[in-house]
């Protein structure tokens, strides 16, 4: 006979060892709690020590505000914080922590001890504990702030330490979870030693943009765009990479959530869509994006761990991060790859060119255009004319005051066409460096955007169809399309109401004129009911156009004059992205002169 089971009320130390399961799994996550902690507390300094990847000891010190003996000894209970009062302060939740059981879940797992000060009290209070056991509690000598040690975690619970992984393992997860901390808050002065030496020293009060240099280095920036965008109470700021830094998975997309490094498939979806028609399948954009709203607006209490967050107002967020992070992609300005400081002396030589030219006899001279055909800017070095320069056409001269806006945008100042290799790609000079370009997928990228201009400020170009075409749709894609006739007329679509289900389209687009009128009109009012009429509008004639620029840009083994080649580069120059064509594909290559030294060995 089975024995009778009866309901029984846990003791606090196994209550304490379960939920330590949903906190605390691995080093990392003790100095993440711990992290959390001091930065909640006000630090403005954390300094991070771990000892064998942390399976040894983890320890985080800070100069933030410190307890009183009384708080010190409330902190290691469970569900004890000073960050909510009641129910509805869960609702505006504004500090990384707040459930009150990282401290708890931490001490019944490991050695613990606990050394912490006010600034105004004379004496501080160490606490000793050990497998969730007080051991010792007196006054200590310390300064103000807070040190908490966690030595040999889980050895009280062995089957949980045998899943710990090889101390190369560990240390990656710590040293990511401190990248992370490190970017989220660049104000805080940041230290982490490993085995006695110190990986990082993070000065304190620094921008993004100073603390993306410390951790990445100075070239990681130059293929990052600056994001700056507000509507409707959200705020999203931070960096967005360039096509030419995206990667095969999503290792650094770093999303914070009113300062909290979280998730949510929501903000996925989101990057997904902004980078749709820049990245080709399987490639991920690298991202630093801050998004600030009320923390009534956002839910961070879904996930045990607090790694995913819920929106009360999802659709606003996702139209503020694609809008956010395509305004970036297409701004004026900012570092970008082969745009530099440098300028073009007399007689068109880079200023990048560290070494002496070499004079060789008999080299035909290359034809040389300086980008963009507009007045040049006055006062800037360079304004002498490039010797072989190309005749500026007054067509392509513009308004004076359209030059600057233009020379900043383009991703050169100057360049000098080389010639053509392969019978496809061509090869320019620059002010910084070697550019490869692809007059295909250049060609693909100057018609996408010429093509998207008029469909979203509706001036499409209309051509009529030799003979009208009926077009009989579904019930429901009828009705959408009746709902949206006049929207569609202003598409560029010629089209009435035949009766019944039945419609008469006597006239496309250009731009689509050798696509199928009903496979049109139906995915147009499926997009146009989903997405509202600017958005729907967007995303219909994205993937359309793309193919339509596709087949009508020029092909591989076309023979393309100089002239013709000259006129693609400006074009593209032009572009919002003149890096990746419509489906992401690259549409220029380029290698610095300094890349060039050190291939060449001259660095």
């Amino acid at each position: 006979m089975a024995q009778e089971r009866h309901i029984r009320i846990l003791p606090d130390h196994v209550a304490n060892k379960i939920a330590a399961g949903e906190v605390v799994d691995r080093p990392a996550s003790v100095a993440k709690e711990l992290i959390e902690n001091a930065i909640d507390a006000g630090a403005g300094s954390v300094t991070l020590e771990v000892v064998a990847g942390g399976r040894k000891a983890i320890l985080v010190s800070d100069d933030g505000c410190g307890m009183n003996r009384e708080d010190a000894l409330l902190s290691i209970e469970r569900h004890a914080t000073s960050k909510i009062r009641d129910a509805d302060d869960i609702e505006r939740v504004a500090t990384l922590g707040f459930r009150g059981e990282a401290m708890a879940a931490i001490s019944s797992v490991a050695q613990f001890r606990l050394v912490t000060r006010r600034a105004k009290d004379d004496a501080g209070t160490e606490i000793v504990m050990s497998g969730g056991k007080m051991q010792d509690v007196k006054e200590i000598g310390c300064p103000p702030g807070t040190t908490v040690e966690v030595r040999h975690l889980f050895f009280n619970i062995p089957a949980r330490r045998k899943f710990l992984r090889s101390e190369p393992t560990e240390l990656s997860h710590v040293r990511q979870m401190f990248l992370i901390y490190a970017l989220s808050h660049p104000e805080v002065a940041l230290r982490l030693i490993v085995d006695g030496r110190e990986v990082y020293r993070l000065a304190g009060k620094a921008s993004l943009e100073d603390r993306l240099r410390e951790l990445f280095g100075a070239d990681a920036i130059k293929h990052l765009r600056a994001v700056q965008y507000e509507r409707m109470g959200l705020r999203l700021s931070g960096y967005a990479g360039l096509p030419q830094a995206s990667r095969a998975d999503r290792a650094e997309q770093y999303v914070f959530i009113n300062r909290r490094p979280a998730s949510a498939p929501l903000i996925s979806h989101a990057l997904a869509e902004a980078y749709h028609t820049l990245l080709p399948r399987g490639r991920y954009p690298v991202v630093y994006l801050f998004l600030e709203m009320d923390p009534e607006l956002v839910d961070v209490n879904v996930h045990p761990a607090k790694k995913e967050v819920r929106f009360r107002r999802p659709g606003d967020v996702r139209d503020v991060v694609i809008d956010g992070l395509r305004g970036a992609l297409a701004q004026v300005g900012g570092e970008l790859p082969g745009v530099g400081s440098g300028t073009t002396p007399p007689g068109g030589v880079p200023s990048g060119a560290a070494s002496p030219m070499l004079a060789i006899e008999d080299l035909p001279p290359a034809r040389t255009f300086s980008y963009p055909r507009l007045p040049m800017v006055p006062g800037q070095q360079g304004d002498a004319p490039v010797p072989g320069a190309a005749a500026v056409a007054p067509a392509e001269t513009g308004k004076a005051g359209e030059a600057p806006a233009a020379a900043a945008k383009a991703p050169w100042s100057w360049c000098r066409v080389l010639g053509q290799v392969g019978g496809l790609y061509v090869v320019l000079e620059t002010e910084d460096g070697l550019v490869l370009m692809d007059p295909h997928a250049a060609h693909e990228r100057v018609l996408y955007e010429r093509y998207m201009r008029e469909v979203l400020k509706d001036r499409v170009t209309s051509q009529g169809l030799l003979a009208p075409e009926t077009v009989e749709l579904g019930p429901e894609d009828a009705l959408r399309v009746r709902e949206n006739v006049e929207r569609l007329r202003h598409m560029g679509f010629g089209i009435s109401e035949f009766g019944g289900d039945a419609f008469i389209v006597d006239a496309l687009p250009v731009c689509m004129g050798n696509s199928s009128a009903a496979a049109l009109l139906t995915s147009v009012a499926q997009t146009l009911e989903q997405g509202g009429t600017r958005g729907g509008t967007e995303r219909w004639a994205e993937e359309t156009i793309a193919q339509a620029a596709c087949k009508a840009a020029v092909k591989a083994r076309d023979h393309l004059r100089l002239d013709e080649i000259e006129g693609l580069v400006v074009e593209l120059a032009q572009t919002e992205m003149p890096y990746t064509c419509p489906h992401g594909r690259p549409t220029i290559i380029f290698m610095s002169f300094n890349e060039l030294h050190r291939k060449f060995g001259r660095i």
